[in-house]
């Protein structure tokens, strides 16, 4: 799966609350969600361009795979993810291969659907505010026209294309540092 990814800082998350159900968009829920982030001596992720994670989320978890960022413009990559029924066993697997925990993220996500994009208003422990809009696909044929009809949507908010941030919430994290 192809996750792609538009996201953008913003000032002031009730009035983009606003504008988003204003455009049509349906809540679909508040999840409150811990990434912790995992590094290895023998790839260094941070050079590959590549993240590796496990997510807990309202009494789940996931490991998540992200691969490099495929274009200069948006956050679109390769994306694999599996829930797991032990997040504990998970960490313990991990560091036995020679991962070990870098950093993490913790944040309050509100969620939104318009057709095929899925809207997130997350509130980052340490960072702030911001919108993320994502829409999937399934193989990487065509993808620059979802990236584009994202950037058409993000328009309709009062936001524009250089207003978009490609970096992960755990690289502006560790830029803060």
């Amino acid at each position: 799966m192809i996750e792609i990814e538009i996201k953008a800082r913003i000032e002031d998350p009730k009035d983009m609350e606003r504008s988003i159900i204003a455009s049509g968009a349906a809540p679909v829920g508040i999840e409150n969600q811990t990434d912790t982030y995992f590094n290895s001596q023998y790839r260094d992720f941070g050079k590959t361009d590549e993240s590796l994670r496990i997510r807990a989320e309202d009494g789940k978890s996931f490991l998540t795979y992200k691969g490099p960022k495929m274009d200069s413009v948006s956050k679109t990559r390769k994306e694999f993810q599996v829930e797991i029924i032990d997040a504990d066993n998970m960490k313990n697997i991990l560091t036995s291969l020679g991962f070990s925990p870098m950093a993490t993220v913790t944040k309050k996500r509100k969620n939104y659907r318009l057709g095929d994009f899925l809207i997130a208003l997350d509130e980052v422990q340490n960072l702030g505010n911001f919108i993320e809009i994502e829409i999937s696909a399934e193989d990487s044929r065509k993808y620059e026209e979802k990236v584009e009809s994202i950037f058409k949507f993000i328009e309709k908010l009062g936001l524009n294309r250089n207003s978009t941030i490609r970096k992960s919430y755990l690289e502006l994290m560790l830029e803060k540092k």
